[in-house]
């Protein structure tokens, strides 16, 4: 049975299934379906991992972080391994043809090989894990990757701590009211109008309905392509 997304992180354990996909430096895993880009420079690093369809949940399950152990797979699971813990930051989308593992309904994560090789050997190709939804602790504050253009913005809402998981943003320019931001594809959202010279706050909310307000994130000459970063954090 799976964890549902938008449930608090518990103390139960999943059954699943882990694979890898990339090499060892993990080039492969970074840009991916959640938005996000140079992972290293963001905060996640190689400690990631890709969600299948009933995990990635239409990419509303980006940014939640897991606990996973190999588990009933003697052969391939390294002794004493203990957990690892990863970030949601891609989507391993299904494959009819073969194999089939990120098929809905299973609940599948396909690894980066960094985090792979500390709960198995790399030969395995697949192991059984148990998993459960944990906690997200980032340094500093919620940050906003700004783009678009002088018609509609898109921020990409990043290094979010508790749930990990945003379902919802509003934002608001200094000369304007609360408007409600649309998701786009992953963590990233979007909404029309002109904010291009206003200071700009912004309200998170996490899928267990927390919700913080980020005052004047970005100052009014903000500028598209650049990161402004919130004072608190989940």
């Amino acid at each position: 049975m799976s964890n549902p997304i938008g449930e608090n992180p518990d103390h139960d354990w999943h059954d699943a299934h882990a694979t890898f996909y990339g090499d060892i430096s993990g080039g492969e895993t970074m840009q991916g379906a959640c938005g996000y880009g140079e992972l290293f420079q963001q905060g996640y690093g190689l400690q990631t991992t890709a969600l299948s369809t009933t995990l990635f949940n239409n990419g509303l399950s980006c940014g939640a972080c897991f606990q996973i152990m190999c588990v009933h797979d003697p052969q391939w699971c390294i002794p004493n391994a203990g957990t690892i813990k990863v970030t949601a930051t891609n989507f391993c989308p299904p494959n009819w043809a073969e194999g089939g593992w990120c098929n809905p309904p299973n609940d599948h994560f396909d690894l980066s090989m960094p985090m792979f090789t500390k709960i198995a050997q790399y030969k395995a190709g697949i192991i059984p894990v148990k998993y459960r939804r944990v906690s997200c602790y980032k340094r500093g504050g919620v940050k906003f990757e700004l783009n678009g253009n002088p018609y509609w913005i898109t921020a990409l809402v990043y290094n979010v701590g508790g749930v990990g998981d945003v379902t919802a943003v509003i934002i608001k320019g200094s000369n304007s009211g609360w408007l409600q931001m649309s998701r786009n594809w992953g963590q990233v959202l979007q909404t029309g109008g002109s904010l291009v010279g206003q200071s700009l706050s912004f309200q998170v909310t996490t899928s267990d309905d927390k919700t913080i307000e980020c005052d004047n994130v970005a100052p009014g000459n903000w500028q598209f392509r650049q990161t402004y970063e919130g004072r608190v954090n989940f």
